[in-house]
């Protein structure tokens, strides 16, 4: 199978009409209009009155035609469509004009102080992701949260390929829709970031393949990540555990995320402390 990366023209596009598809007019205070919607959402004359371009840009814009809009254009579309923070960004990443303050290109590999760091964590679970979710580094509380994680050959060391293809950790979230949501939302943010990434094209073509719900979370252009929240972990050793997680960017290596899970409560400390050992205590 041939793999393809990103056309960010047409992905331009498409990520364009699904953010004005998704919009109600009645909520952003528009005229009424006597002829009933065909469509949901804004009209592409709604969108370019908002942004203040002409509707045939727009429609040019929608269909992938090669317009390389400025900044300026760019942000006034986000605007319009109300975009998100991470969404904006995504929107930039496809005109491939990234906002000042991001980064390009993906990190050479991680520093070794960040290695370290992942495992001066202990007995905090931590790991080391770069931008297409390869664990590059974990400690062995990581390793032991994870079922069979030991087994799984270097290669597929990926948090997504764990999600989706390894069979051990098929019923190890109990949310799984929101965890994939969220990892599908990543996925597709670097994607817009790395267009080039063959590995990361290869991934992505391959998890639309075999996944039908990753095949389902990507069609819908969702690029909100949870960078912090909590998790049901379902351990077949020592049963549910609540977790808090916290996702950090090193600011030498953006491109990097530091996964840190934490007991969150004391019965999911204590099933911490049985399953990964140590003194069971956890700062905070």
């Amino acid at each position: 199978m041939t793999t393809r990366t990103m056309d960010t023209t047409e992905e331009l596009g498409a990520f364009l009409r699904s953010r004005r598809e998704r919009l109600d007019p009645d909520r952003l205070g528009l005229p009424a209009h006597r002829r009933t919607r065909r469509t949901p959402g804004l009209r592409r004359e709604e969108v370019a009155e908002l942004a203040g371009v002409s509707t045939d840009y727009v429609v040019r814009l929608e269909q992938g035609r090669g317009l390389r809009p400025s900044a300026e254009v760019l942000a006034a579309l986000a605007r319009a469509l109300r975009l998100a923070p991470g969404e904006r960004d995504y929107l930039f990443d496809l005109a491939g004009r990234r906002r000042p303050g991001t980064t390009g290109g993906p990190a050479a590999g991680p520093a070794p102080s960040l290695a370290h760091l992942v495992d001066d964590l202990s007995p905090l679970p931590a790991a080391l992701l770069d931008h297409r979710y390869d664990l590059l580094a974990w400690n062995p509380e990581m390793a032991r949260l994870l079922p069979e994680f030991d087994a799984v050959p270097p290669e597929r060391r990926n948090a997504m390929w764990l999600c989706l293809l390894h069979p051990p950790m098929r019923g190890f979230y109990a949310d799984r829709e929101r965890v994939l949501r969220d990892g599908v939302a990543h996925l597709r943010a670097a994607w817009a970031a790395h267009p080039q990434d063959r590995a990361l094209a290869a991934l992505i073509a391959e998890f639309t393949a075999q996944d039908e719900d990753f095949a389902r979370l990507w069609a819908e252009r969702e690029v909100r990540v949870n960078g912090r929240g909590r998790k049901l972990l379902r351990h077949p050793a020592v049963g549910t555990i609540a977790v808090d997680f916290e996702v950090l960017l090193p600011l030498e290596d953006p491109e990097l995320r530091l996964l840190v899970y934490r007991g969150a409560d004391d019965e999911s400390r204590v099933a911490l402390h049985r399953l990964c050992g140590g003194d069971g205590r956890q700062e905070g």
